[in-house]
């Protein structure tokens, strides 16, 4: 089986491990095209067979999200499930936000989180920092396409994002926080299209499961 799959990724499990779960059903090579953090949904592409040899070209499309965060609060992982590094009680405007934002749109020059899957010495970052070490990852220059207030209702509000590969959102929310003095972290981050490939087209995981257990019971024709 030679395919690209679409899967809608649930919150709470790695791109691994979805990998992993497809992988049980259809028992031929899988590889995804981009990783996803376990706290975040959204679009997911896998390829299975010979079109696991064109990963690269996925991994290098632009990406866009939708990304829910709160203001008033820094973590140690740029979103919720990290500790909480420290807090704020000023307010800031939508005004506020939206000028902040401009700042960020074309090429910029981007810190990835220390706990993410960036790689040091042949280790991922996040495995190093849970390990108590001081990570440091050096800047990446990134593109910001387009980036949108979607809504706000402070502490809570929420950015629409058109971004290059390698972009991390939750560094932008982190970096916004900074810069507007208040700090913020992610809520909810879902991917939403990756190229030409968008998530209206994907399955959600559990029913691509159920359609391959299906399949695989079927008897095969003459």
């Amino acid at each position: 089986m030679d395919t690209v799959l679409l899967i809608d990724k649930p919150k709470g499990i790695t791109s691994a491990k979805a990998v992993a779960m497809v992988k049980k059903q259809l028992k031929v090579k899988i590889g995804h095209t981009g990783t996803l953090d376990p706290l975040a949904t959204g679009l997911l592409i896998l390829l299975t067979g010979k079109c696991t040899k064109q990963a690269s070209s996925f991994l290098h499309m632009d990406k866009s999200y939708i990304v829910r965060a709160v203001f008033g609060m820094t973590t140690t992982t740029y979103d919720v499930a990290g500790d909480v590094v420290k807090t704020s009680d000023a307010s800031i405007t939508k005004e506020q936000v939206e000028e902040a934002l401009k700042g960020f749109l074309g090429e910029i020059s981007q810190v990835p989180p220390a706990y993410s899957a960036k790689k040091l010495n042949g280790k991922k970052a996040y495995e190093l920092a849970r390990q108590g070490v001081d990570v440091e990852i050096p800047a990446s220059t990134v593109t910001v396409h387009a980036v949108r207030l979607a809504s706000f209702d402070y502490p809570h509000f929420a950015l629409e994002c058109d971004v290059s590969s390698g972009f991390y959102v939750r560094s932008l929310v982190h970096d916004l926080g900074e810069l507007l003095g208040v700090g913020a972290t992610v809520e909810e981050v879902r991917r939403v299209k990756v190229g030409k490939y968008t998530i209206d087209d994907a399955l959600l995981l559990d029913e691509l499961l159920e359609r391959l257990e299906k399949a695989s019971r079927e008897p095969v024709g003459r």
